[in-house]
C-alpha cells in the first residue's frame, strides 16, 4: 500500500514537473517565437512562398506526375525527393490532422482554424529555412549514407556540438512518446471503440484487453521489417501508403463539405470573425476569445505540420538532391498539404456539417465549463462525418487515425534512430530499432496519460535548440535564396 502511495506521489511530482516545462514549450512565449521566426524568414526571403508559389508548386506537386527523377533515383544510398517528402508526411500528417484540428476548435472556437492557417502560412517558412540548411550541412558518413538533420548544421555550421547532442536526445525521447507510444494507444483505442467495445471487457488479463493486445502484436509484426530494413524500405513504404491515406481521408472530407456546400459563406466569415473577437470569460478577462483562438491554432498548427521542431530535416536530408533551396521547396509544400489543405478540410467538415454547435461551445468556454468528450477531440470529427456517412462515420475517422497514426510510428522511427545515431553511434542503431518495435506494444496496451503529456513535452522542447540554430544561420538561408535564384535568371538568358 505504502509503495503504491509513493509511486502516485512521485507520479504527481513528475506530472507537475513536466506541466510547468509543457506550459513554457507550449506556452505563449514560444508560440510568439514560431510565428516570429516565420515571419523573419518570410520578410527576409521576400515572401517566397507568396512570390515564388508558381516555382515551388511546379517544382514538388507537378513535378510528381512529369519526372521520373523526382520520384525514383539511382543512388542506393540515398531516398528521392518524393520518397522523402512521403517519410516527412509520414510523420506529420498523423493523428494531429483529426483529433488535434477539433481540440483546437473545441477549446479555442472557430477562430482557432485562422490562426492554424497563419502559423501554417509562416511555417513554410521556417520549414524551408531548416531544411535548407539541412541539406547545406549534411555529409556522407564512411558507408556512403547522408548524416544529416537539424543536430549537423548546430555542430557545423555553429561549433555547438552540445546543443545538437541536446537537440537529438530530445528528439530520442520524443520519438518514443509522440512518435510511437502516443500513436500505437490511439490506433488500439480506435480500433477497440469501433469495432470491438463489446469485447473490451469481456477478454481482460492482466489488466490488459485482448483486443488492444492483439492489436499491439500485429503492429509489431508490420512494423519490424519495414523499421529493420532502414530508410530505403521505409521510404519504400511510405511512397505508397502515405499518398493513398492522404487521398482516402480527403475524398470523405469533401464529401462531408459539398454535402454541406451551403454554409460555406457562414462558416468562413465565423472563421474569420471569432479569430479576432473579444470574449469575457466569467471571472477572467477581456480578450479572452482572441487568447484562446491565438493559441490553440498556433499551437495544434504547430504540432501538426512541425515546423520549427526540426523533425523533418532527418527525411529531408536522407534526399538525393544536390541543390538545397530545391529541397527547402519540398519542405514548403509538406506543411501547405499538411495544414493548409488536411488540417483545414477536417476543420471545415466540422464546422460545416454542424456537428459543432457554436452556441453551446462558445457559451461553456466563456464560462470556463468542462466539455464533454462528445464535444471535443475525436469524437467531434466522428460526429461531423456521420452526419453524411450515418453509421460508417465512425469507423472511417478510426480507419484515418489507424492509417495516420501507423504512418507517424515509421516516420519517427527514422528520426529517433539518427538521433540515437548522432548520440551513442551508428554501430548502436539495431538497439534502438528493436527498442522501439517493442515499445510499440507497451503504448497499445497501457494508459498514456502522462505519457501523451511528457511525450507532448520532449516534442515541443525540439524546438528551443533548433529555433535558435536557424536564427543565428538566417543569413546563410537567405544567402542560398538569392544565390539559387540568381542562378535560375542567368540560366533563362542563355
Amino acid at each position: 500500500m505504502r509503495t503504491e502511495a509513493v509511486s502516485a506521489s512521485a507520479a504527481e511530482r513528475i506530472g507537475a514537473v513536466n506541466s510547468a516545462v509543457n506550459g513554457f514549450v507550449w506556452g505563449p512565449v514560444m508560440l510568439a517565437l514560431f510565428i516570429a521566426v516565420g515571419l523573419l524568414f518570410t520578410l527576409r526571403t521576400g515572401l517566397f512562398q507568396v512570390t515564388h508559389f508558381r516555382m515551388w508548386i511546379q517544382a514538388t506537386l507537378f513535378a510528381i506526375f512529369k519526372r521520373r527523377d523526382v520520384r525514383k533515383t539511382d543512388d542506393k544510398y540515398a531516398i528521392s525527393r518524393f520518397q522523402s517528402l512521403c517519410t516527412a508526411l509520414a510523420a506529420t500528417v498523423g493523428t494531429g490532422s483529426i483529433v488535434g484540428v477539433a481540440t483546437a476548435i473545441a477549446l479555442g472556437g472557430p477562430g482557432a482554424v485562422f490562426w492554424m492557417w497563419v502559423s501554417a502560412f509562416l511555417g513554410m517558412m521556417t520549414n524551408y529555412a531548416e531544411n535548407a540548411l539541412g541539406i547545406k550541412y549534411r555529409f556522407k558518413n564512411e558507408k556512403g549514407e547522408w548524416a544529416g538533420g537539424a543536430m549537423y548544421y548546430m555542430e557545423r555550421g555553429l561549433n555547438m556540438k552540445r546543443l545538437g547532442a541536446l537537440f537529438a536526445l530530445f528528439c530520442v525521447f520524443a520519438s518514443f512518446g509522440i512518435g510511437n507510444m502516443t500513436q500505437g494507444n490511439s490506433i488500439a483505442e480506435g480500433i477497440q471503440s469501433a469495432f470491438f467495445e463489446k469485447y473490451a471487457q469481456t477478454y481482460v488479463f492482466g489488466g490488459i484487453t485482448v483486443v488492444k493486445a492483439t492489436v499491439g502484436v500485429i503492429i509489431m509484426l508490420f512494423t519490424a521489417p519495414v523499421i529493420l530494413g532502414g530508410i530505403k524500405r521505409i521510404a519504400a513504404v511510405t511512397e505508397k501508403f502515405v499518398p493513398f491515406m492522404v487521398i482516402l481521408y480527403l475524398i470523405g472530407g469533401f464529401v462531408v463539405i459539398f454535402a454541406n456546400i451551403g454554409s460555406a459563406g457562414s462558416v468562413l466569415k465565423l472563421i474569420f470573425g471569432e479569430a479576432f473577437k473579444a470574449r469575457s470569460a466569467a471571472g477572467g478577462f477581456a480578450g479572452y476569445g482572441i487568447a484562446s483562438a491565438m493559441r490553440f491554432g498556433i499551437s495544434r498548427g504547430v504540432f501538426s505540420n512541425e515546423a520549427g521542431l526540426g523533425s523533418s530535416v532527418m527525411a529531408h536530408s536522407a534526399s538525393d538532391v544536390r541543390e538545397p533551396v530545391e529541397q527547402g521547396m519540398w519542405a514548403i509544400f509538406e506543411v501547405f498539404l499538411d495544414t493548409i489543405v488536411v488540417c483545414a478540410i477536417t476543420a471545415l467538415a466540422i464546422l460545416m456539417s454542424g456537428a459543432y454547435d457554436v452556441e453551446r461551445h462558445l457559451t461553456a468556454l466563456s464560462v470556463s465549463a468542462e466539455l464533454p468528450s462528445s464535444m471535443t477531440g475525436i469524437e467531434l470529427t466522428q460526429a461531423a462525418f456521420a452526419t453524411v456517412f450515418g453509421r460508417f462515420g465512425a469507423p472511417f475517422i478510426s480507419v484515418a487515425v489507424l492509417m495516420f497514426a501507423l504512418a507517424t510510428i515509421l516516420g519517427w522511427s527514422y528520426y529517433g534512430e539518427k538521433a540515437w545515431r548522432y548520440i551513442f553511434g551508428a554501430e548502436s542503431a539495431i538497439v534502438y530499432k528493436l527498442i522501439f518495435i517493442v515499445v510499440i506494444f507497451f503504448g497499445c496496451v497501457s494508459e498514456l496519460s502522462l505519457v501523451w503529456d511528457i511525450s507532448d513535452t520532449f516534442n515541443g522542447l525540439m524546438a528551443i535548440p533548433n529555433l535558435i540554430a536557424i536564427i543565428l544561420l538566417n543569413s546563410e538561408v537567405v544567402t542560398l535564396t538569392k544565390d539559387y535564384l540568381a542562378r535560375l535568371k542567368r540560366i533563362a538568358r542563355r
